[in-house]
């Protein structure tokens, strides 16, 4: 048997080790990813679903909140308590459809686009840093490994939000 120390037939023998250490990274750098932007929530008492929500909605202007429920795959309740508050705090507005007047279009408003923003910047800082110091490879393999870890549902999902960047 040849070996093959590099390439794609070496992963076939990752190990548990290997890929607990993987785990565990994943874990902090969440926490890393999510630290900076939880500061900022905190002062506002939001949360990460109501950044979750922003994001999105800057994402896709005009996203209907079904398609929002799809995305971020939580309850139309919990949604709901979201939405309230950021409309109430002047982050959000509603706008009817212009096709189907049932529908409400999910946009941010000037001060929910700042607060955006802020947190945006936070995390383009954190994934700038990180991605240049592991270089161009690493960052298409990192992507590559996050894409193979979605379920296909969410991998369309994605895949829609990609193809609607400009």
């Amino acid at each position: 048997m040849a070996d093959n120390a590099s390439g794609s037939d070496s992963l076939l023998f990752l190990t548990d080790e290997q890929l607990r250490k993987g785990i565990e990274a994943m874990f902090f750098a969440y926490r890393g990813f999510t630290a900076d932007p939880d500061r900022i929530l905190e002062g506002l008492d939001y949360g990460r679903a109501h950044h979750r929500a922003i994001h999105f909605i800057h994402r896709a202007p005009g996203m209907t909140v079904s398609s929002l429920l799809g995305i971020l795959g939580v309850t139309k309740q919990s949604l709901n308590r979201v939405l309230r508050t950021l409309f109430d705090d002047g982050l959000v507005e509603a706008r009817v459809g212009k096709t189907d007047k049932r529908e409400r279009r999910l946009h941010l408003t000037d001060k929910g686009a700042a607060l955006e923003r802020a947190l945006s910047d936070a995390q383009r800082a954190r994934m700038r840093a990180a991605y240049r110091t592991a270089g161009p490879q690493a960052v298409q393999g990192f992507r590559t490994v996050l894409e193979a870890m979605m379920d296909p549902e969410m991998r369309r999902q994605y895949q829609g939000l990609r193809e609607d960047t400009p």
